[in-house]
């Protein structure tokens, strides 16, 4: 049975089955619905790689999402946890 706050089921299942985290699957799959996915596609890459960021940037980015443990992560665990949240 589909999930109200899910609006393409297909597109969540297919993420999920992926290895995806349930809060990124949905996040893809209600954009996907609200116009297309070659459209959501052409709207990532505007930012610089979390490589780029500074270790300070990836903790302030880390918290505003609520990444869990960031305070003692390093940076290479940062940027694990942004890219898979």
């Amino acid at each position: 049975m589909p999930r109200a706050q899910i609006k393409d089921e297909k597109t969540y299942r297919e993420l999920r089955k992926k290895g995806e985290s349930k809060e990124k699957s949905a996040r893809i799959a209600n954009a996907a619905a609200g116009s297309s996915k070659s459209a959501v596609g052409r709207k990532g890459g505007k930012s610089p790689s979390y490589a780029d960021w500074s270790k300070q940037e990836l903790v302030k980015r880390a918290r505003e999402i609520g990444i869990k443990g960031r305070s003692t992560m390093s940076k290479a665990e940062l940027v694990k946890a942004l890219r898979n949240h």
